[in-house]
């Protein structure tokens, strides 16, 4: 029996990157997944339903709908997000508005439509995708960091909120993750392999995240093996974090 049988989840941002990476291994081990997308092409076992977290009738029906296919949520997975460069005086209040609407209120919009779900099974668990941005000070991601601090106050409010519902809510805070959207802002570099081997070595393992790392603790984090874990942020970012290592010589 594998550890997900029986179980149902829903990924949003679900048809490429990180959110791929989850869905797919989610499936693997024996859950029904669906994935909430703008352009939900996915391959079977998945299923796409077309979604726009940043629209509070879209991801209702999305989510509703997804509940009929699946018979029920037990997983959400607030994987979708965008992002956004510059310091504080480079975005105007319309990207601070866009950005915020999608990373922080399209989880709230998605986890309010699958809470009635959620609060019917007997293994329910949230994971919001962070981002190291919301616990180490990155150049040129004030924004952007400042959505990814709130996922995190989210995460530990919806925690306490619902834990005597019997729903557990973490979250990752994933470093610089080899992804396509990090492959779109990487194109767009004046040297884009300089780039990239300056993100890379930031991180203290000397390379980008995969998003089939991320996937795996994402995974755990919903998992029943997880089943004593709530209000917890679990860093995948090769070591920025909690690492200060010399040099090398």
């Amino acid at each position: 029996m594998s550890e997900f049988d029986g179980l149902t989840a829903i990924v949003t941002g679900g048809a490429s990157g990180i959110g791929l990476a989850t869905a797919s291994l989610l499936a693997s081990r024996g859950a029904r997944v669906a994935c909430l997308d703008l352009n939900p092409k996915v391959e079977p076992p998945l299923i796409g339903i077309l979604a726009d977290v940043a629209d509070d009738h879209s991801i209702r029906a999305a989510v509703l709908s997804a509940a009929d296919t699946l018979g029920g949520i037990d997983l959400v997975i607030n994987n979708a997000g965008i992002g956004a460069q510059g310091t504080v005086e480079d975005n105007d209040d319309a990207e601070w508005a866009r950005v915020f609407d999608v990373n922080v209120q399209g989880m709230v919009r998605t986890t309010r439509a699958a809470l009635p779900y959620l609060r019917r099974s007997s293994h329910a668990a949230i994971v919001n995708v962070s981002s190291i941005a919301a616990t180490a000070g990155l150049p040129q991601r004030a924004l952007y960091s400042a959505t990814k601090g709130a996922v995190l106050s989210l995460t530990l409010a919806l925690a306490a909120d619902h834990l005597h519902e019997g729903i557990r809510v973490n979250c990752v805070n994933p470093g610089t993750a080899d992804t396509p959207w990090v492959g779109r802002l990487l194109a767009k570099a004046a040297d884009p392999a300089a780039e990239r081997a300056a993100l890379e070595a930031r991180q203290p393992t000397g390379r980008l995240v995969s998003a089939d790392e991320v996937a795996a603790a994402i995974a755990y984090l919903a998992g029943p093996l997880a089943a004593a874990t709530t209000g917890t942020s679990l860093a995948v970012d090769g070591g920025m974090q909690g690492l200060r290592l010399r040099p090398r010589t």
